[in-house]
């Protein structure tokens, strides 16, 4: 309910806070500061050997691996991400990119990165949203770490099922290959980050990991979000 009228205050009143509904001052954008400090940060740009690289040891050789904010279901994290992902929000998807972004500046590793790149969506799917939200993302973590954004060297040739209730063998069966790379892509000797919005099972960015490095490059990831199990 709260979500809602959050929706409906920000339709007819676009300076309110999309996370409670107030007004919002000249220098807050999306969430008041209030709402900003109720993220659930994890920390983990600070932390090595954190959960979310756990995720692919002994799966896909990542370099880093990190999510700004813990996912919980029924969460006001939740509501945003829903809003981005499927009611054309593309500023809080941009909001939340250079939050990434500012997040990652605190890294020790993110002078290693040469390139950003998104996570990519089958065509069908962004004509039916309007974007690509990981996109918009890598786009807002671009701007915020001054790292040049590559939009193109991953596509994504099948559009599978959803990925929501599976398990984590599912979820690779489901994605293992539906990504390629575009043809004459020169990657030996990039270190990329790869952008996306959630991170479940790690199945989607374990997939497009796989392929970078067999193409010689080094991958790295941060996500919005992280579904702890």
């Amino acid at each position: 309910m709260k979500s809602l009228l959050s929706s409906l205050l920000h339709l007819f009143y676009p300076h309110t806070c999309d996370g409670c509904g107030i007004e919002l001052t000249n220098t807050e954008h999306i969430l008041c500061l209030r709402c900003h400090k109720r993220l659930p940060f994890t920390g983990y740009q600070l932390l090595q050997d954190n959960p979310v690289e756990k995720i692919f040891w002994g799966r896909v050789n990542v370099r880093h691996a990190m999510a700004t904010c813990y996912y919980r279901k029924n969460a006001f994290l939740q509501q945003l991400i829903y809003q981005f992902k499927y009611k054309q929000r593309e500023d809080i998807a941009s909001y939340f990119g250079r939050l990434m972004g500012h997040t990652l500046r605190q890294s020790s590793w993110l002078y290693e990165i040469d390139a950003i790149l998104p996570v990519p969506m089958h065509p069908s799917k962004i004509r039916q949203r309007g974007y690509n939200q990981a996109m918009v993302l890598a786009s807002g973590v671009a701007v915020a770490t001054e790292k040049t954004l590559s939009d193109g060297i991953l596509v994504r040739h099948l559009q599978t099922a959803s990925q929501t209730n599976k398990g984590r063998l599912s979820r690779w069966q489901n994605v293992s290959d539906s990504f390629s790379l575009q043809l004459n892509t020169d990657l030996k000797g990039k270190h990329l980050l790869l952008i996306d919005d959630v991170i479940t099972t790690g199945a989607t960015l374990e997939a497009c990991s796989r392929l970078l490095i067999s193409a010689g490059a080094a991958v790295s990831i941060c996500a919005l979000a992280f579904a702890r199990h």
